[in-house]
């Protein structure tokens, strides 16, 4: 009798395990002559030397399959350990499989594009206006990346624009300041990454959501990098985070100039970095319109009827009120 280690720390324990580790139960009848004791990421098995090899063989595969799909069901534990292949989802154009197996893929021409762009650029701009899921599709690429093992870690930021006077009335220290302005970068990855390895690559530094102050001075190699919201960066913010690009690194730019937040006075550095980098080569632009919005429907005829304002009512833009504190 030997006493074999299995580790699988690369998947999520939950998804693994299963509800109430009814999937772990499963694996246990299935192998009747062995010990099996689960715990966290390490399972120790206890039998003979050909039955435990069979067995950290058959839960290597698991791993496998629940690291792509998210989710391990009975008929696919069977299969598995019976030594017979899977039936896999039939979904040719998935980007990654999200919570519960959830495939996400691109949903129109222009999304696609983008995921065309990222495979043939290191840095790629993603602009229009929102709901056409451009941030959704770049950190569903980055995620894939990560999970693919072509990067070791993903950076997600997104400039902070009240970090002036505004944020101090917010309680809390300067995370919990911060926070509200990334939400929406959390929401994408809570919907791709289950909770319990998210929480671990957070903690790891795995994953890191930053405002984009905190990039200056870093060199960020093996890593995707996505800057969301950067028609409010600054003409120096956005020069700053460009020049942040190490080895083995992509960047995925998103933005909406429609939707800039800065003062009247100050230029957008995501407008001056499409004129400044439009012959530089190596660089991919992918411009979503209206027609790509994929929230819900009554977003693009709000988006269409601001337009119809805005062209009817030119000096309407001057009546917004500036941001204090710049």
């Amino acid at each position: 009798m030997i006493e074999r280690i299995v580790i699988i720390d690369n998947v999520d324990p939950v998804s693994f395990y299963g509800v109430n580790n009814c999937n772990m139960q499963l694996i246990r009848n299935l192998f009747p002559k062995l010990r099996v004791a689960a715990r966290g990421s390490v399972i120790k098995v206890i039998g003979d030397e050909h039955d435990t090899a069979e067995f950290e063989k058959r839960i290597k595969e698991l791993e496998d399959y629940c690291i792509k799909y998210n989710k391990l069901s009975e008929e696919v534990i069977l299969d598995i350990i019976k030594g017979k292949s899977p039936e896999t989802p039939k979904h040719d154009d998935v980007i990654i499989y999200g919570i519960n197996g959830k495939p996400i893929s691109a949903r129109n021409t222009n999304q696609e594009k983008l995921v065309k762009a990222f495979h043939d650029n290191d840095l790629t701009f993603a602009l229009g206006p929102a709901g056409t899921g451009k941030t959704y599709v770049a950190i569903a690429l980055a995620v894939r990346a990560l999970k693919n093992r072509e990067v070791r870690k993903l950076i997600l930021s997104r400039p902070a624009v009240e970090a002036g006077e505004k944020l101090g009335f917010l309680p809390g220290d300067m995370k919990d300041k911060i926070d509200p302005y990334l939400q929406p970068l959390y929401d994408a990855l809570e919907d791709m990454i289950p909770a319990v390895k998210l929480k671990e690559y957070m903690e790891t530094n795995v994953i890191q959501i930053a405002p984009l102050a905190f990039m200056r001075g870093r060199t960020l190699n093996d890593a995707v990098i996505v800057l969301d919201e950067a028609q409010n960066t600054t003409v120096h913010q956005i020069k700053m985070f460009l020049t942040r690009l190490g080895m083995n690194a992509k960047m995925i730019i998103t933005g909406d100039a429609t939707q800039i937040d800065l003062p009247r006075s100050v230029t957008s550095g995501l407008i001056q970095a499409l004129k400044v980098l439009k012959d530089v080569p190596g660089i991919g632009k992918v411009e979503f319109g209206k027609k790509d919005i994929v929230r819900h429907a009554l977003v693009q005829r709000i988006v269409e009827a601001y337009e119809h304002f805005d062209k009817e009512n030119p000096d309407a833009a001057k009546d917004k009120p500036e941001l204090s504190g710049q």
